[in-house]
């Protein structure tokens, strides 16, 4: 029985096809995050402590690589998105078409490039002498796999701004266990230690990145013009009934939208660099790369700070990061959906629901994070205790865990007005605020707990909350500015279900 991806979403509860749209990105977080910790595990039964550093290090290094693609993909969501919303199947299709040559050219030199600095990077990362030669063989195969990266980003960009979510969590899961028996394999019985922990990183990345663009293009036709294509279908996020929407997926809807979604058809033609598409790409796609390169880098930097105080504060910070990144699945798998659903409605001139799904957005994901924030104020040790029997650790972790605990309620807000920023093309707003609240509050708040409150975390957990707390009142003031200036929609304008 063929599965469904073509719910309409025009009706119907804002909230309701929120949750249901943002159910897929969470899922495929939560498994990428796995993925970057199966080859630490994997390999941790396997080989001794300089595999295990240098694949740490590794892997930190090239989740960053991973955070600054898929903030560049996010341009390709939201113009797609758009056009889609609008009914311009022609601009989806370029955007879609030039998105993807433009990550297969970024790619080529982005490899070229890191693979002949690969020994300075190694080296600026300190890594301990004993593990450098294992760091740089790692190293030297994972940045092979940068193709592969930027091909599964940008083809699930694609699908995404479609209103496809779930064929993306499909590649990745698929991924995510070809890495898990390739790990087993390469490290256990071969034995190849941090060789074969990248290998099986690489491969796996081919394996996801290859299966996403046969499913693209084995979604297109011969055209009357005999030229072949591509498609990506998904749910349909915006427009107005009675409009009509052809691609891939087969012929046109006609009049009743309910039978098929939102289609991209991806020409050969579209297989090239156009000035003012690539400009609109970078437009988004860029400030949210910087954005999220530069927070990577701040949680570096508060690493850095932790490591000064002493073995047992570096623990519990490093235990308490990996809870933290747990918990903020929820809010960053809203700000994908957010971006996606309002862009649509945004093309569709349905500004009035894109609003809802911002007001949507923040609810759930405030509702979760207040969850979390009341909750860990009781249940902290138990949970820094499943990573260390060590008690000044956990006692540690758990002072650090009950203050930062509350950075989940204040950035859920921040983190939808950035979802919605980026559908309006503002993703500069959210590198603004974003990089206000690391010079002003982050770092300079952790470094000053450091440093007046020695014999605790808790006071340090706090810098990054407040940090969330002023982000997402610059947010409130430039949606609240925007807003007032018809940004946002004004005067005649659409309306779908809420």
């Amino acid at each position: 029985m063929k599965e469904n991806f073509e719910e309409k979403l025009t009706e119907g509860s804002v909230a309701g096809k929120l949750v249901a749209f943002s159910l897929p990105f969470l899922m495929a977080n939560f498994l990428q995050t796995l993925y970057g910790m199966a080859d630490l595990f994997i390999a941790g039964q396997f080989n001794g402590a300089d595999v295990i550093t240098a694949v740490s290090i590794g892997s930190q290094i090239m989740h960053m690589i991973t955070v600054i693609i898929a903030g560049l993909a996010m341009g390709t969501t939201v113009l797609t998105a758009r056009a889609v919303g609008a009914g311009k199947e022609r601009d989806a299709g370029l955007c879609a078409g030039n998105s993807l040559l433009a990550f297969l050219i970024f790619s080529v030199f982005a490899t070229a490039f890191l693979f002949v600095f690969c020994p300075q990077i190694v080296a600026l990362m300190h890594t301990p002498p004993e593990a450098v030669g294992e760091t740089l063989s790692y190293l030297g195969i994972c940045f092979l796999g940068i193709p592969f990266i930027s091909l599964y980003n940008s083809v699930s960009a694609v699908f995404r701004g479609a209103g496809d979510s779930k064929r993306p969590l499909y590649f990745v899961a698929a991924s995510c266990l070809v890495n898990i028996i390739l790990d087993i394999v390469f490290m256990g019985p071969l034995a190849l230690g941090s060789r074969g922990a990248a290998l099986a990183t690489v491969l796996s990345q081919a394996f996801s990145a290859f299966l996403a663009a046969f499913v693209l293009f084995a979604r297109g036709k011969r055209g009357a013009s005999g030229e072949t294509y591509g498609g990506a279908c998904g749910e349909t996020l915006g427009g107005a009934c009675g409009e009509t929407h052809s691609g891939a997926c087969g012929g046109a809807s006609g009049g009743s939208r309910g039978k098929r979604g939102a289609c991209v058809r991806i020409l050969r033609g579209d297989f090239r660099m156009d000035a003012k598409v690539l400009k609109a790409l970078l437009q988004i796609g860029l400030p949210v790369s910087a954005q999220d390169g530069f927070i990577q880098v701040s949680f570096l930097v508060i690493t850095i700070i932790a490591n000064s105080r002493g073995l047992s504060v570096a623990a519990a910070v490093g235990i308490v990061e990996k809870i933290i990144c747990f918990l903020f699945l929820v809010p960053s798998s809203m700000l994908s959906a957010i971006s996606a659903l309002a862009a649509q409605n945004m093309g569709a001139s349905l500004h009035a629901r894109a609003r809802h799904t911002l007001y949507a957005g923040m609810a759930i994901a405030s509702a979760f994070g207040a969850l979390f924030a009341l909750a860990f104020q009781f249940a902290s040790v138990p949970f820094v205790s499943l990573f260390t029997h060590d008690a000044e650790v956990v006692q540690l972790g758990a002072q650090y865990l009950r203050s930062y605990v509350f950075d989940c309620f204040f950035a859920a807000f921040h983190f939808a007005f950035s979802g919605f920023f980026c559908a309006y093309g503002y993703s500069l707003l959210s590198f603004v605020h974003n990089t206000v609240s690391i010079l002003l509050v982050r770092i300079p708040g952790a470094y000053l707990a450091a440093k007046y409150f020695p014999g605790t975390l808790y006071p340090m957990g706090w810098a990054p909350a407040i940090g969330s707390l002023l982000s997402s009142l610059i947010c409130l003031g430039f949606y609240l500015l925007l807003k007032r200036n018809g940004k946002f929609g004004g005067g005649l304008e659409r309306h779908g279900g809420k």
